[in-house]
């Protein structure tokens, strides 16, 4: 297996130019919070503010999307839904109709494919009808078996 080398054992690169360190030692430290110094809050609102601060001054698009995941303002705020795109069976009900979804899924003996079928209920605003290719995404429980939305109809049936 791999080990550590330890920091007084010869190495194959050249060592680094002792210029370079140098010029590091010289360069004043950036600004930060003083380690010893108790934390009150409005010194804790302004580290975070002064926090804020760089990174918004950033240009990096890792620090943009980085401050995006840590609650920045975003398109989704919810995050990435699973979405499925399947067939309206049933509208008989107020608002919500029967969605089939079907997947072909690879036989683990025959490898053959074999379609198997899911029903969703799925609250619709829309007024989707049966036979219509819809496309849901989950949403949180709106009945007993409900916890699915129709977000937009893909293709209307043909009549």
């Amino acid at each position: 297996m791999f080990r550590r080398k330890k920091k007084d054992e010869p190495t194959d690169a050249p060592p680094a130019p002792e210029v370079a360190d140098a010029a590091t030692a010289e360069e004043p430290a950036a600004p930060e919070a003083p380690v010893a110094a108790p934390v009150t809050e409005s010194a804790a609102a302004e580290t975070s503010a002064a926090a804020g601060a760089e990174t918004t001054s950033s240009d990096s698009a890792a620090t943009a999307g980085a401050a995006e995941t840590a609650g920045g303002p975003r398109k989704n705020a919810r995050g990435n839904r699973v979405q499925k795109v399947g067939t309206v069976s049933s509208d008989k009900m107020q608002q919500t109709v029967v969605v089939r979804v079907d997947r072909l899924v690879l036989h683990p003996k025959y490898r053959r494919y074999v379609r198997r079928t899911s029903k969703f209920m799925a609250h619709d605003e829309l007024g989707a009808t049966v036979g219509d290719r819809v496309r849901i995404i989950e949403t949180r429980p709106l009945s007993a078996r409900k916890r699915w939305r129709v977000v937009e109809i893909v293709q209307k049936a043909a009549k």
